[in-house]
């Protein structure tokens, strides 16, 4: 069954089309990374689906209309922005007791629990917590909810490396149990690969590539070899060439997999790679 299915979904601010005829549709139980660069269409596409903004086209979320029927699904999404809403004269401890007041589906031990595997202090106010230590209670705060869907953007904008790895590995471990569904809208490509089950690259409003780990897995190919394999390669249609200290790197969409390996070294590209590629202006993408 789909969480999230749009068809033709587009959205305008003026002359500015934010949202060009989108057609995504994410099953339940996954976790899709919603790729793409600054003013691709990312948080634009996430507000229709959270009802925050009018829209044309289909859209459904939960089966629900998100526009028509927002309150009724925001019983069973959760989100976090990319900047903090908690309001920094705010203690922790009463930020609990305001979502306890206001969330039917929030478990107060299970807050509770989360944060006592931070150091943050219930009697801190938030304007006195470090950029982690908000990500840590927005997070704490919403795996506390009984959600069916997540909805993440930008969520680790401005944190440092350890940070960051300890949100989304907190995200795996103690949120996701394949039966919630998680969309992830970031620009970090490499920060998320490791979660992800399903994969979407937006650019311009369109979804320009849509599909499961597996299958980008099965289907893109990286080959490293030396100058004089060089035009063996160019023959096949690479989708990129790139030189890195001296040694030539192809990257590949459907190619047989033996046939690469008899001009050199074979893996899977990583989604970065692959990002890169797909939105460079060589392949008639612009930034």
């Amino acid at each position: 069954m789909a969480c999230i299915e749009a068809r033709g979904l587009a959205k305008s601010y003026g002359k500015t089309h934010a949202l060009r005829g989108l057609d995504l549709k994410v099953e339940e139980g996954r976790i899709l990374g919603l790729i793409g660069p600054n003013g691709a269409g990312k948080s634009t596409a996430l507000q229709a689906m959270l009802g925050l903004i009018p829209y044309q086209g289909e859209l459904k979320v939960l089966g629900l209309d998100p526009w028509t029927q927002r309150d009724k699904l925001m019983e069973r999404v959760c989100f976090i922005a990319d900047v903090a809403v908690l309001p920094r004269w705010l203690k922790v401890a009463d930020a609990v007791d305001f979502v306890a007041g206001v969330h039917p589906r929030f478990d107060r031990a299970k807050a509770d629990g989360f944060l006592a595997k931070t150091t943050i202090k219930r009697t801190s106010k938030v304007g006195q917590l470090s950029k982690g230590m908000v990500a840590q209670l927005n997070l704490a705060l919403v795996m506390a909810v009984d959600a069916q869907l997540l909805v993440l953007d930008e969520p680790t904008l401005g944190l440092d490396l350890l940070y960051r790895k300890a949100f989304y590995d907190s995200l795996l471990n103690d949120y996701f149990d394949e039966t919630r569904t998680i969309v992830v809208s970031t620009h970090q490509v490499e920060e998320i690969q490791h979660i992800l089950t399903d994969v979407a690259f937006i650019d311009r409003g369109r979804i320009v590539l849509d599909c499961g780990m597996e299958a980008f897995e099965a289907r893109y190919a990286e080959l490293m070899t030396s100058a004089d394999k060089a035009d063996a390669a160019r023959a096949l249609g690479p989708m990129q060439e790139r030189s890195v200290f001296g040694r030539h790197i192809f990257l590949f969409d459907g190619a047989e997999r033996a046939r690469l390996a008899q001009l050199g070294e074979v893996r899977t590209p990583s989604l970065a790679d692959l990002f890169i590629a797909m939105m460079s202006p060589s392949q008639g993408v612009s930034e």
